[in-house]
């Protein structure tokens, strides 16, 4: 009862916070103190999921150990994008040998996969339960339990088992107290799309009421599943019964993932990427989208004296707008699955090539998407969640996670409690059309059997002086990588203290549609005439009030202590530190 209480108490304040925030501009908040530990310090979008993360890190385990007790956690108790249905990016620091390695546990195109898959019979694309979005079709073959595997057998510490990191993920699916927001998510965001599917709606609906304040929901199903998971360890998801389950509802609903599929899934570590950014060293995830834009925007910003145009001046949104713009305009035309395409990323991060990209800048003028040319010659989710982790030992995991959109396909698999994802839309359904999130897919993108999807997930890390400095990333489909960027810019232009850096208003350009989209309190009525003159149509975010949830750690490099900053857009998130 204490912990439940403790728990609700948490989830009150949380609610207040954000509460606030939407009253008084973001920046009203920037003297909240961070969290603070000279411990291990755990940032995730529920406190229920950093509490799990805690109860490893005291158990002796180290920064990985807790980030899967985090991620399984997650996926009891924030299922519109934690999952173990879904796939992701976790990128570790080892304090010891001060080295960064990367897992990609995205999930792949089934075996039966092919270009014009999701093709309707008037050559458009399919809508509905047979399309990319919805529906027993739409998802990959899932890689967050392959992924976690992988880094513990890699990385973990040793002192923790597999079935101790999953336990409080099974505790959680025994039953736990609902939040206010998770409330929120269940009875409205999440009915349109579960209630299509009987399974779901028997699972994520209170006898077929709207859940209340105080109800606990139990997960009987997923428990289970987190049992076997726990018994005979992870291939179990991929060659037991929790595969063969997968597989026979697949089967029986003219869906695509297979055994064969989900028995030769296997996830693979990648070298980091990494770029200085005016002293700082900048590292993410290896062959991936999200880390190149990334890169690139910091790069092609770098000449600029960001410092000296304020922080939310008209002069410092369209500089970043036309950023975002030329460096998506890279992401549509160039990046996809190393496996199957040739990415020129030394090329792309070139400062050559970048001072380049520049040329054409015009502080008094915008640059029209539709005009915007590819670069090199010759080549052809909302609904994520991130966390972040440090140790003691300086250890650290940024690892961000995802169905894709909320709920993925809204297909859970009969007796296990598993929601699938639906990330065959970041796949090109057709070369040439936005997928949901309004972004265009190149042919290098085009479907194929075993394709990993092109994806916006960017955790990222920042070392000064070889010394870890930040831990961060978030959610947000394609604006994610605008997140992390301007989250990162706060930190190092603007010496923002971590918790104003991860609170402070945000904007977002992806390219197409061509518009400048703010948060609240963004900017004034005056900046935003300055940027229309300019030629920018400046819109307010259209798919939420919000743009991401930073959950953020920085470093004091004079103390060493662990500052950890959960961002107050959603109510739920929590630092927790031991």
């Amino acid at each position: 009862m204490k912990c439940i209480l403790s728990t609700t108490r948490s989830a009150v304040r949380a609610v207040l916070v954000s509460a606030l925030a939407s009253l008084v501009p973001n920046a009203a908040l920037a003297q909240r103190p961070p969290v603070v530990t000279e411990k291990g310090m755990v940032v995730s979008t529920h406190a229920l999921g950093s509490m799990a993360g805690v109860e490893i890190l005291r158990k002796g385990g180290n920064a990985v150990d807790a980030a899967l007790a985090v991620g399984f956690a997650l996926a009891v108790v924030h299922p519109s994008a934690g999952n173990v249905g879904g796939g992701g990016f976790m990128l570790i620091h080892l304090a010891d040998t001060n080295r960064q390695v990367g897992i990609d546990y995205i999930e792949t195109a089934p075996a039966v996969a092919h270009r014009d898959m999701y093709r309707s019979a008037d050559g458009g694309v399919a809508t509905g339960h047979g399309s990319s979005r919805i529906g027993w079709r739409a998802s990959g073959v899932p890689g967050t339990v392959a992924g976690f595997a992988a880094a513990f057998a890699s990385y973990g510490s040793g002192r923790v088992s597999w079935a101790e990191i999953i336990e409080p993920a099974r505790r959680l699916a025994d039953g736990h107290a609902l939040t206010p927001a998770a409330l929120e998510i269940l009875n409205r965001e999440g009915v349109g799309l579960l209630s299509q599917f009987p399974e779901s709606k028997r699972v994520f609906f209170h006898e077929g009421k709207e859940w209340r304040a105080g109800d606990v929901w139990r997960q009987p199903d997923l428990a289970a599943t987190l049992g076997r998971l726990q018994a005979h360890g992870p291939r179990e998801f991929y060659e037991g019964e929790t595969a063969r389950r997968l597989a026979a509802a697949m089967a029986e609903n003219n869906g695509t993932i297979t055994l064969d599929d989900l028995s030769n899934y296997r996830a693979i570590e990648r070298t980091p990427l990494r770029s200085l950014y005016r002293g700082h060293e900048v590292v993410g995830m290896g062959a991936n989208s999200g880390t190149v834009t990334l890169l690139q925007m910091l790069a092609m910003v770098e000449p600029f004296a960001v410092a000296s145009l304020g922080h939310r001046s008209a002069a410092k949104y369209h500089l970043f707008a036309e950023v975002m713009r030329r460096a998506f305009r890279d992401r549509v035309e160039y990046l996809a699955d190393p496996a199957f395409t040739e990415i020129p990323l030394q090329a792309l991060l070139d400062r050559d090539y970048l001072g380049a990209r520049m040329r054409d800048f015009d502080p008094d003028r915008a640059t029209p998407s539709a005009g915007l040319p590819p670069g090199l010659d010759g080549w052809e989710s909302d609904d994520t969640t991130h966390f972040s982790i440090v140790d003691a030992a300086g250890n650290a995991v940024s690892n961000t996670y995802t169905l894709r959109t909320g709920f993925g396909s809204g297909v859970t698999i009969p007796g296990t409690g598993v929601l699938m994802n639906n990330v065959m839309d970041n796949l090109a359904s057709q070369v040439g059309v936005p997928n949901e999130h309004g972004l265009m897919q190149g042919p290098a993108n085009a479907i194929a059997p075993g394709k990993r999807p092109i994806s916006s997930q960017t955790p990222a890390m920042v070392f000064r002086d070889g010394r870890l400095l930040l831990v961060t990333g978030s959610p947000g489909g394609p604006t994610i990588i605008n997140t992390v960027f301007q989250v990162i810019s706060n930190v190092v232009d603007f010496g923002m203290p971590v918790t104003q850096a991860v609170e402070e208003a945000r904007i977002h350009h992806q390219l197409f549609p061509d518009e400048l989209n703010f948060e609240p309190y963004a900017m004034s009525s005056d900046t935003a005439a300055l940027l229309r003159a300019k030629g920018h149509s400046v819109v307010p975010l259209r798919r939420s009030r919000y743009q991401g949830h930073a959950e953020t750690i920085m470093i004091d490099p004079p103390t060493g202590h662990r500052l950890g900053a959960a961002d107050p857009r959603h109510a739920d998130a929590q630092a927790a530190g031991h």
